[in-house]
């Protein structure tokens, strides 16, 4: 018998299926943004929607022996472009502004993750939204569209115009608090500080940070991480 830390994970660490439970009762109950945005949507800002998937979506397991999740639990992200207009080679979810088309958020979130990503849509099931979020930076009103991939299929870029990477974050490494920190981003006189994640070779910060770390409080999953270790904002 083995008594390291993956001895230690697979005792203590509850499955897939508990996770998935946990992000269902998320999207039925919602969580609340004030004092984690802190902005106001313009009176021009258009709808857009992401989509926040997580699944057991590779062999590769995380690396920390986090309590709170299985090992092989990920996250989808994607890597923007550098030559886009807004947010570009940022970290995010993928996602888009929501079209005439589009029954709603939820629709439009899948729909640009495949245009993205080339996932099978057949395969996601969405669990819910998480309420209209603000970002004035790119005059968007986003809903972040939580989605668990019950059949997951291959990713990758699909537009090098959009994507520059297409990548699965195991979520016990973005919890692990050695690869937490806070990003200071000064303009205007102001220092603005948001949480960001440290994953492999990428710095998931801004908004897709803030909605992962919203998350992860609300069902309990974070792990005490030191506030004071901080990284300037990549911008």
């Amino acid at each position: 018998m083995t008594d390291g830390p993956a001895a230690h994970r697979d005792a203590a660490a509850p499955s897939a299926a508990t996770a998935r439970e946990q992000l269902l009762a998320l999207a039925a109950r919602g969580v609340s943004w004030q004092g984690h945005l802190g902005r106001v949507a313009g009176p021009s800002a258009r709808p857009a929607a992401v989509l926040v998937l997580f699944g057991v979506l590779d062999t590769r397991p995380g690396l920390h022996a986090a309590d709170a999740v299985p090992a092989d639990l990920d996250v989808l992200l994607v890597g923007r472009a550098a030559t886009l207009r807004h947010h570009s080679g940022q970290v995010a979810f993928p996602g888009g502004r929501v079209d005439p088309g589009d029954a709603g958020p939820q629709d439009a979130a899948v729909r640009e993750a495949v245009e993205e990503t080339g996932l099978d849509a057949g395969g996601v099931d969405v669990l819910g939204t998480l309420g209209e979020v603000a970002v004035p930076v790119s005059d968007h009103l986003v809903t972040p569209v939580l989605a668990w991939w019950s059949r997951p299929s291959p990713v990758g870029v699909v537009d090098a115009g959009e994507s520059a990477h297409v990548f699965r974050a195991p979520v016990a490494d973005l919890l692990d608090p050695a690869n937490r920190r806070v990003t200071e981003h000064r303009t205007g006189g102001a220092v603005y500080r948001s949480p960001a994640f440290l994953a492999g070779e990428h710095l998931v910060w801004g908004f897709t940070a803030i909605v992962l770390d919203r998350v992860f409080d609300a069902v309990g999953w974070t792990e005490p991480w030191d506030r004071r270790r901080t990284v300037p904002a990549p911008v």
